[in-house]
């Protein structure tokens, strides 16, 4: 009951109660947090992330861990949800921190399975919208339960990160487990679907690796079905021209030609691409939230893929049938190699950030072609190609299907520029 003095008092208490005692156990765990904790939380909720603790620990260790982690800010306000036991406690306190809307929520597992068990969608929609969310006091199977309540209630992707064996199911119960390898084992890493040695590293997993992925994801996808439906639209308008009849446009030599290596090389390359360096998206991780708006890859981007499929296909079939004037082969001859040219002058305007293996890979697809042209004597006209008019006709027809998208690119990164563009 002492106030003044109280620390010495205390210890001289303990001195002379712990006499003639014997030593039977001591244990002690250190349980700090790693480097760069706190800055990697702050990139991530920057990046858009909503960022939710679940753990063991009880309710006084779980409040000092969000503070000292940053994952609470100073400025913010923590609002404790109350022990609850029956539906109207839960009626209660769900009341209560209604009225606290910029709160970070701290909740500990027994109140959570009541409100779950009577106002589960109040709950989550409470949570959802809180900056920050703490439960306490969690068993592994709850840990899971949240993760796979918020996939359902958000229709969102949910990444898990954990370190132990108690973190197991909730990994896997995620669309992304992450694990760290560390003191406490390498359970979690060896059941996530990414293992890394520090929480830190998961800022530049997520904010470069991941959005690159996306990014290159994207442009991959879209530039497959370009690749596929531009030389259908000129099967089509072939056939379409010659009344319909069955006959291919091209050989089959060339089209396996045109699926592998005439085209396939600088394709693929575009997952090499890049729109900012790694350095500028951990500076500015508002880029990461741009991703959330889908526009990368969306029904919008696909129509106008398909758009240009038609359109160039179109161009390079009418103008190869509008320049055609003495055998069938000439068609053959012209059309394809303004398809592959516009193939590879695409994949030049599609490409953000030139790495020297996209480079390589262009020129390499067009020698492999330009040698074709040389050796498959039995699939195009070796006189007619060395003429000038071939040369003339092909590079009018690529200038068309190509040119315009050119100036449509050029014209809308000037007007209305992306905000990958501002920053590199």
């Amino acid at each position: 009951m002492a106030v003044t003095d109280r620390g010495s008092r205390v210890a001289a208490v303990m001195e002379s109660l712990e006499r003639q005692m014997e030593l039977v156990a001591v244990t002690g765990v250190e349980d700090r947090l790693q480097e760069n904790v706190r800055p990697t939380l702050e990139l991530i909720r920057n990046a858009g992330i909503k960022v939710w603790m679940l753990t063991g620990d009880k309710l006084e260790t779980a409040t000092c861990i969000a503070k000292s982690s940053r994952l609470v800010s100073r400025s913010q306000e923590l609002h404790v949800f109350g022990s609850v036991s029956t539906r109207t406690d839960a009626h209660l306190a769900l009341n209560t921190f209604r009225k606290k809307p910029d709160s970070a929520l701290i909740i500990s597992g027994d109140s959570l399975e009541v409100c779950l068990q009577y106002y589960k969608t109040e709950l989550l929609d409470l949570a959802c919208h809180a900056p920050a969310v703490v439960c306490c006091r969690c068993s592994p199977t709850q840990k899971a339960q949240v993760v796979t309540l918020i996939k359902e209630h958000t229709q969102k992707r949910a990444a898990a990160v954990g370190d132990g064996g108690n973190d197991v199911s909730m990994i896997q119960a995620a669309d992304t487990g992450i694990g760290i390898a560390g003191v406490e084992g390498k359970q979690a890493s060896l059941a996530a679907d990414f293992s890394i040695p520090q929480f830190s590293h998961l800022s530049r997993l997520l904010l470069v690796h991941g959005r690159n992925s996306y990014k290159r994801s994207a442009s991959l996808s879209q530039f497959v079905i370009h690749r596929g439906l531009i030389i259908s639209t000129m099967q089509a308008i072939f056939s379409a021209v010659f009344y319909f009849s069955s006959v291919p446009l091209y050989q089959g030599l060339l089209m396996i030609g045109y699926a592998t290596v005439y085209t396939m090389f600088p394709v693929f390359s575009l997952v090499l691409d890049k729109d900012v360096s790694g350095k500028i998206a951990l500076t500015y991780p508002e880029l990461y939230k741009d991703l959330s708006k889908g526009r990368s890859l969306s029904f919008k981007t696909f129509f106008i893929w398909v758009l240009i499929s038609i359109y160039q296909g179109g161009v390079i079939m009418y103008g190869a049938l509008a320049l055609f004037e003495d055998e069938f082969i000439h068609i053959v001859t012209i059309s394809f190699t303004a398809l592959i040219l516009t193939e590879l002058i695409m994949v030049a305007l599609t490409v953000r950030t030139w790495h020297y293996l996209i480079l390589v890979a262009e020129l390499f697809s067009l020698g492999i072609y330009l040698l074709s042209l040389i050796l498959l004597k039995e699939q195009f006209d070796a006189s007619f190609i060395q003429t000038y008019d071939f040369l003339w006709k092909v590079l009018v027809i690529t200038l068309v299907s190509c040119f315009p998208l050119y100036v449509i690119k050029f014209l809308r990164k000037k007007f209305s520029p992306p905000s990958y563009s501002k920053l590199s």
